[in-house]
């Protein structure tokens, strides 16, 4: 389990860096100010869960079921949260009314990552 949450870890910081540089170039000549911000905030917040993963890959016992909880929790909060927000931002350039579903979706993806959050605490204690 161990080498899963590094991997994951390494891959989501991988793809936050091939991310930001997409949205620092390509999209500002496609999308507006708030949009490309918004792109940021994904980035942003899946490079923090890029971090916390190679901590807690390092750090955490994962033979403990919360251990685990806290990997599966900032994993699938990332890529619900920072997915949707990606996903949202080109709603408008590829004029995709039915990714509107996807506003509601995203706190869903920040609760994950709180629950995920609160499961290190828990292994900590």
């Amino acid at each position: 389990m161990q080498k899963v949450v590094l991997i994951t870890g390494a891959v989501f910081g991988f793809l936050a860096i091939v991310f930001g540089a997409f949205g620092a170039h390509a999209l500002k000549k496609i999308l507006s100010e708030e949009k490309v911000a918004s792109f940021e905030v994904g980035v942003r917040y899946q490079m923090y869960s890029a971090i916390t993963l190679l901590v807690i890959g390092f750090g955490l016992d994962f033979d403990l079921r919360v251990a685990r909880w806290a990997f599966f929790g900032i994993f699938y909060g990332t890529l619900v949260f920072s997915g949707s927000i990606y996903l949202l931002s080109f709603k408008e350039y590829l004029k995709a009314d039915g990714l509107k579903f996807l506003g509601p979706i995203t706190p869903l993806g920040g609760l994950l990552l709180l629950v995920g959050w609160a499961c290190i605490l828990l292994s900590i204690l």
